[in-house]
């Protein structure tokens, strides 16, 4: 499988609490920012915060999500289930654009595999 990109993505318990802990305690740059979340440069890495949604494992010491885009998510999700992988939740396109699907590890991390459909604002050049 081709991984294109990929990010940590949390949903924290206190959304704008842990906007200012990463962009003013720790300095982190801002590279984008949507309707519900912020993310932002860590090194060889983004790390999303989201608004939206509620965090994966309530309780959980951290709750984290691996963000990994696909080229093709339904042909990935065909894969993945040919190779005995359970799907969590099925491909489908999120009301922020993206086409998403989840995957548990071993562990119970979540791996949400996203495609960024061709008139998706990550597509374009924020410069223009």
């Amino acid at each position: 499988m081709e991984i294109l990109a990929s990010r940590m993505l949390v949903r924290p318990a206190d959304y704008a609490r842990s906007v200012a802990f990463y962009r003013d305690a720790l300095g982190l740059a801002i590279a984008r920012e949507y309707s519900g979340g912020t993310v932002f440069y860590a090194g060889q890495t983004l790390l999303e915060l989201a608004g939206h949604g509620t965090p994966e494992h309530p309780g959980a010491p951290f709750p984290v999500s691996l963000w990994l885009q696909v080229r093709d998510l339904y042909a990935t999700q065909q894969d993945l289930h040919g190779r005995g992988v359970d799907i969590a939740r099925a491909a489908r396109r999120e009301p922020w654009g993206l086409h998403e699907m989840h995957v548990s590890d071993p562990d119970g991390m979540t791996l949400i595999f996203v495609e960024v459909p061709e008139d998706h604002p990550l597509r374009r050049d924020s410069r223009c």
